[in-house]
């Protein structure tokens, strides 16, 4: 899968999770000023310190078991000495793919919690009507959430796909002051890539933290950030596809959780004022969503994502299945490098940001080409490039100031200006593909504009194309 390791042993998986390896060697980008590079300690997971450390342990361990006379030192010494060995090779392959940059990252992401992720709430249906507001309201503190917005963690059942799953939400601080309480907030739906959890976004992108600096510092608008579990378990690779005979994932993450959550939160309704955005495999998800449900998002940001999928990882123990078995209608419309010159010229798409590490030459090669795929449709799209990138976390945290400041201002000039949402059903489904120049009238189709606005003069990466 696009974003899976080719080989590694069982004990440095957790390691590597969201990657697959670039064509090169490690890439070393330029971090963003944001939480996950705050405490660079001594011993934390990526520095020389630890390394040497874990060296001089192993190099001990062989002078003792040169220097034991009895048998049974030295087959402990032997035994002590994989110990600090295979310390040394994880923290090699995290360090290779900079995932973890501090031990309380690995903590909280290895014990399934996100950093600051405030209440667990509880397990709501999406058919409930549950005023998920009055519940939030008495499990934190409003006044500090006014202060500094507020994480929470629920599991949402889907009406229309019955599954269930995991979701962080990110609330901004003006969603908790008075000043906006008649306010209904955009959204932006972020996927994680695979292997990998919703919590990465926390503890590894450091999404939440870097999102409040930007806020802060005035250069992006208030949004909310949803963070949902794609996959549905460990192992589980679903591409955000309905599978054949199989899981609807794509039905939870496109219809049924932005129509439950702008139910019962302060959001906006599916249309223009979402966007959606993911990383490797869930990048591929966010291309893949945007164009088949294409009325129900406005933007979407692509970092290093694929553009036609793989086979899905699916089953107890997992195996490969290919997601639509040999219908090959289905395999096209999820196709994006297929789906998009497929779709009438005048059909509404939403707007995309791209963005991958200039030292990932497949990824280039990948974004370059839907690239110009987008060109005829959006002739100001853009491909952002990091500087020495790879297919790493360095790269997408790198990604996601800019993907911010150009997504949440336009998300927030849909949000103050609505159009009707246009419908709720995937590509080809009804009459704005078939029908386009009266349907998209119908529908309430009408062109996006670019957003220019959000980037502070001496932030803008280099763009190619």
């Amino acid at each position: 899968m696009g974003s899976n390791p080719t080989s590694t042993a069982s004990f440095v998986s957790l390691a590597i999770r969201g990657y697959r390896p670039a064509s090169t060697g490690p890439e070393r980008g330029n971090l963003p000023t944001g939480p996950d590079r705050l405490r660079s300690g001594v011993l934390e997971p990526q520095s020389t310190a630890l390394f040497l450390l874990l060296i001089a342990a192993f190099c001990g361990q062989l002078c003792w078991l040169a220097l034991a006379r009895q048998a049974v030192f030295r087959i402990l010494a032997a035994c002590l000495a994989f110990i600090p060995a295979m310390l040394f090779g994880v923290a090699a392959v995290n360090k290779y793919y900079d995932y973890y940059q501090t031990w309380s990252a690995a903590a909280a992401d290895l014990g399934g919690q996100g950093a600051n992720q405030g209440p667990a709430l509880p397990t709501v249906d999406t058919a409930s009507g549950q005023n998920l507001s009055a519940v939030l309201g008495r499990s934190i503190n409003v006044a500090a959430a006014a202060q500094q917005g507020q994480t929470f963690r629920l599991t949402v059942r889907g009406a229309t796909s019955h599954l269930s799953r995991h979701v962080y939400v990110y609330l901004p601080p003006q969603y908790f002051r008075q000043a906006y309480r008649g306010y209904r907030f955009p959204v932006i739906e972020l996927i994680n890539g695979f292997p990998g959890g919703p919590q990465d976004w926390i503890n590894v992108v450091g999404v939440i933290a870097a999102y409040s600096t930007l806020l802060n510092d005035g250069v992006v608008k208030p949004v909310a950030l949803v963070m949902p579990d794609p996959e549905g378990g460990r192992g589980i690779s679903l591409q955000c596809l309905n599978v054949l005979h199989g899981p609807q994932d794509a039905t939870f993450l496109a219809t049924d959780l932005p129509g439950y959550l702008s139910h019962v939160l302060r959001l906006q309704p599916p249309g223009l004022a979402w966007g959606i955005a993911g990383y490797s495999e869930g990048g591929f998800c966010a291309a893949n969503l945007a164009l088949n449900y294409r009325l129900r998002y406005g933007y979407a940001g692509v970092l290093s994502g694929y553009f036609a999928p793989f086979k899905d990882q699916l089953g107890s123990p997992p195996r490969l299945i290919a997601p639509f078995g040999s219908n090959a209608g289905l395999l096209k419309q999820n196709t994006p490098l297929d789906r998009l010159p497929a779709l009438p010229v005048s059909a509404r798409i939403p707007l995309f940001w791209l963005g991958v590490g200039g030292n990932d030459s497949s990824g280039v090669a990948s974004a370059r080409q839907f690239q110009q795929l987008l060109l005829a449709r959006q002739p100001g799209v853009q491909l952002h490039v990091e500087p020495g990138g790879g297919h790493t976390m360095t790269t997408w945290r790198a990604l996601m100031p800019p993907l911010l400041e150009w997504m949440t201002p336009a998300l927030n000039g849909a949000a103050r200006h609505p159009t009707p949402p246009g419908g709720n059903s995937p590509v080809g489904a009804l009459s704005p593909d078939r029908a386009p120049a009266r349907a998209a009238l119908s529908a309430g189709e009408v062109p996006l504009q670019a957003p220019g606005a959000g980037r502070p003069p001496g932030t803008a990466h280099r763009a190619t194309g």
